[in-house]
C-alpha cells in the first residue's frame, strides 16, 4: 500500500528460512551461509522482476474494483453478487498467507516463488475466460490462494539481494512499486473495461508473470534457501478454511437469502462458529500450530494487529463502494470512476521517503493516530456528497487521503513487531497479515451489506407519502408530466428513479459517517501499546 511494512526480523532468525517479509536468513550452525548480495545490472534486473511480481499482485486487488459493474452485467447477475469477485479473491488470499513459511522450508524460497507467479498468471487466464460468475469465482479463489507468498517473499528475496546497509533503499523500491498499483489500478482497469473487455484486466498478468518468473529463475536458481520437510497441521488448516469460507459465504449470500430466515444461512452460521471455536482450542494447544495465537497475549500485538485489521476493513470496503455508485448513480465510464479513485495513492508515493525518516525518531503511536484522525476527517468529508457532486469535489477527499496512507501500515506494523524476538517475528508478521487481509474481505462484504440495507431504509423513508391520495404527491407527478411532456407511467418511473438515486446517496453518507466515527473509536487499541525502546512507538522493535 502506502508503503512495505518495517523489515520484520532484519536482524535474523536462526533457522528460518523464509517467513513472512522474512530477512536474508543466517541459518543454524551446519546449514549454507546466506549467498552474497547482487551487484549492477544483476541487482537492478532482479529487484525490477521482483518488484514486478508484487506490483502484479498489488494491481490485482484493486483493478477489479472499477469493473464489477461491467462484469456483473456481462455475466447476467447484480452488482452485490459481482462484488465475491474481491472478497473471495481476499478471503482466500487471506488463508494462505500463513502457510507460507511451512511452504518455503518444504520447497525452497525461490521454487515456491516462482511458483506461485506462474500459477497466478494460470489463475488470471482462468479469470478471464470464465463464462459464468461460478467458474470466475473458482479462479479468483485459485489466484487470492496462490497470491499469498507473493508479497511476503518478495521482500524476504530483495532483502537477501541488496547488501544489508542498503536494505532500506531495497524496501524503498518495493514500497514504491507497491504503491503505484493502488493509483494504477482503477484507472487502468477503467480504461481497459471501456476500451476492450472486463478479461484484459486478467489476462495483463500473463505476460508480467511470465516474464518475473523467468528473469528471477534465471538469477535466483542457484540462490535457494535450504529445504527441510516439517509436519503440517492439517487439522488447523482445515478448520481455518471451514469458517473462514462459512463466515465469507454467509456475509455474501446473507442479503439474498434473507439472512437467518435461511436454513442454509443458518447451518453456515453455525459451521463458522463450531469450526472457529475448535480451531481457538486446536491452535491454542497442538504441537505446530498454523497459527500461533499465543501472539495475542502481547498487548502490542493484540492492540496493532485489530487497530490495524479494522482500519484496513473499513479502507477497503469503502474503495470498493466508491467507484460503484460513480458509475450505478453518477454515470460514470469505468475509466473516469478509475481516474476519480487513482490520485488516492500520489501523497502516499510522496511522503513514502519522507516517513522513512521521521519514524525511527519519533513515537509511532502519534503517527498511526494521526493517520486514524485524518482518514475520519475524509470519511467525514465524504458523508457531506450531494447527487449533484462535480468531479473536484470527489477527487479532493481520494487525494487527501494519501496522507493518512502514508501514515498508516509501517507504524502500525513496526508497533505489531516491537519486542518480538527474532524467531518469532516470521509467525508475528504472517499471522497479523492473516488477520489484515481477511478483515479487508469481511469489511467489503459488510459495506455492501450495510449499504444496501440503509438505502432501502431511505427509499422507504422517502416515499412514506407517495401515494395517489396524497394531493403534493399527485401536483409534483402532474407537474413532471407538464414539464417533460411525459405520461403518468413515465412520470411515475422518473420519481422512483430519482427517489432510488437519493435514497443510495443517503445510504453511502451514512457509511462514509459511519466509518469516519469507527477510526476514531479504534485509536485506543493503539495506546495500549508500549512504546519501543529507544525509538519511537516500536520501530525498534521492527528493525
Amino acid at each position: 500500500m502506502s508503503q512495505p511494512p518495517a523489515p520484520p526480523g532484519s536482524s535474523g532468525s536462526p533457522g528460518t528460512t523464509a517467513g513472512p517479509a522474512g530477512p536474508r536468513p543466517s541459518g543454524p550452525p551446519g546449514q549454507p551461509a546466506a549467498p552474497a548480495p547482487l551487484h549492477g545490472a544483476q541487482l537492478a534486473l532482479a529487484t525490477f522482476a521482483v518488484a514486478l511480481a508484487t506490483f502484479m499482485n498489488v494491481l490485482d486487488s484493486s483493478i477489479a474494483n472499477v469493473a464489477i459493474p461491467t462484469i456483473s452485467g456481462n455475466l447476467g447477475v447484480s452488482v452485490d453478487e459481482g462484488t465475491w469477485v474481491i472478497t473471495v479473491f481476499a478471503a482466500a488470499n487471506a488463508v494462505s498467507i500463513p502457510l507460507t513459511g511451512w511452504l518455503t522450508q518444504r520447497l525452497g524460497q525461490i521454487k515456491l516463488f516462482v511458483g506461485a507467479i506462474l500459477m497466478f498468471s494460470l489463475s488470471s487466464w482462468l479469470c478471464g475466460i470464465a463464462p459464468t460468475l461460478p467458474i470466475l469465482l473458482c479462479a479468483r479463489v485459485l489466484q487470492g490462494a496462490v497470491a499469498g507468498p507473493l508479497i511476503p517473499l518478495s521482500q524476504a528475496i530483495l532483502l537477501s539481494s541488496w547488501p544489508k546497509e542498503k536494505s532500506s533503499t531495497a524496501l524503498s523500491l518495493w514500497a514504491m512499486t507497491a504503491t503505484v498499483g493502488p493509483i494504477a489500478g482503477p484507472a487502468l482497469g477503467g480504461w481497459i473495461t471501456d476500451s476492450y473487455s472486463w478479461a484484459w484486466i486478467f489476462y495483463i498478468n500473463i505476460p508480467v508473470g511470465i516474464f518475473a518468473a523467468g528473469v528471477t529463475w534465471m538469477i535466483y536458481r542457484h540462490r535457494e534457501s535450504p529445504t527441510r520437510k516439517l509436519p503440517i497441521d492439517v487439522v488447523g488448516l482445515g478448520l481455518l478454511v471451514a469458517w473462514v469460507a462459512s463466515l465469507q459465504i454467509m456475509l455474501d449470500k446473507g442479503k439474498d437469502l434473507d439472512w437467518f430466515s435461511s436454513p442454509f444461512i443458518v447451518v453456515l452460521g453455525l459451521t463458522a462458529v463450531i469450526c472457529f471455536a475448535l480451531f481457538l482450542v486446536w491452535e491454542l494447544t497442538g504441537e505446530n500450530p498454523i497459527v500461533d495465537l499465543r501472539l495475542f497475549k502481547q498487548r502490542n500485538f493484540l492492540g496493532g494487529t485489530i487497530a490495524i485489521s479494522v482500519a484496513y476493513g473499513v479502507f477497503f470496503g469503502n474503495l470498493v463502494l466508491l467507484p460503484q455508485w460513480m458509475q450505478e448513480y453518477l454515470n460514470y465510464r469505468s475509466v473516469d470512476a478509475g481516474l476519480v479513485t487513482a490520485p488516492l495513492g500520489i501523497f502516499a508515493v510522496i511522503l513514502a521517503p519522507v516517513m522513512g525518516r521521521v519514524l525511527p525518531r519519533s513515537d509511532a503511536r502519534i503517527i498511526a493516530t494521526l493517520a486514524f484522525v485524518g482518514f475520519a476527517i475524509v470519511f467525514y468529508m465524504r458523508s457531506k456528497y450531494v447527487i449533484e457532486i462535480d468531479t473536484w469535489h470527489l477527487v479532493l477527499p481520494t487525494l487527501l487521503q494519501g496522507i493518512p496512507m502514508a501514515m498508516f501500515f509501517v507504524p502500525l506494523t513496526a508497533i505489531i513487531l516491537a519486542g518480538q524476538p527474532p524467531h518469532k517475528i516470521p509467525a508475528a508478521a504472517g499471522l497479523s497479515n492473516f488477520v489484515r487481509v481477511f478483515c479487508g474481505a469481511v469489511g467489503t462484504s459488510i459495506a455492501t451489506n450495510t449499504w444496501n440495507n440503509r438505502t432501502v431504509l431511505h427509499h422507504e423513508r422517502l416515499t412514506e407519502r407517495a401515494s395517489i391520495n396524497n394531493p403534493l404527491f399527485n401536483q409534483q407527478i402532474d407537474s413532471t408530466q407538464s414539464l417533460l411532456h411525459l405520461n403518468t407511467q413515465s412520470a411515475h418511473a422518473l420519481f422512483d428513479f430519482q427517489v432510488n438515486t437519493q435514497a443510495a446517496m443517503m445510504g453511502l453518507n451514512d457509511i462514509f459517517f459511519i466509518s469516519a466515527i469507527i477510526f476514531i473509536l479504534i485509536i485506543p487499541l493503539i495506546w495500549i501499546t508500549r512504546p519501543g525502546k529507544g525509538g519511537g512507538g516500536g520501530a525498534s522493535g521492527a528493525h
